[in-house]
């Protein structure tokens, strides 16, 4: 099993930029493909971006393209989704999620206006 924690939410002004951690441990290996979703208040949990592992090819949500980024560090294991441009819409506990079924506890990351 892999194990996720989130790291480097907080709060910024709309605009700015946050860059977001996922550390992975436990069954590595098995690791295939990252994804970050979001859940604002009162909002079902939605997709915002992904990676696989192996290849680095990446999709994003459109309501975040040109605006963040995904990576991924295959030594570290750890996957890093950067926030440019934030807006207050972009407001929600980030999740980290591994092989479709594996969560981290998620991280705050609130713009204000």
């Amino acid at each position: 099993q892999v194990q996720l924690v989130e790291s480097g939410g907080g709060l910024v002004q709309a605009g700015g930029s946050l860059r977001l951690s996922c550390a992975a441990s436990g069954r590595t290996a098995e690791m295939y493909n990252i994804a970050w979703f979001r859940q604002a208040p009162g909002k079902e949990r939605e997709f915002v971006a992904s990676i696989t592992w192996a290849s680095g090819s990446t999709h994003y949500a459109d309501s975040v393209k040109g605006r963040f980024t995904i990576s991924r560090d295959n030594v570290k294991y750890t996957t890093s989704l950067q926030l440019n441009n934030l807006k207050p819409e972009d407001t929600a506990v980030y999740y980290c999620n591994a092989a479709g079924h594996i969560w981290g506890q998620g991280t705050q990351v609130t713009v204000s206006s």
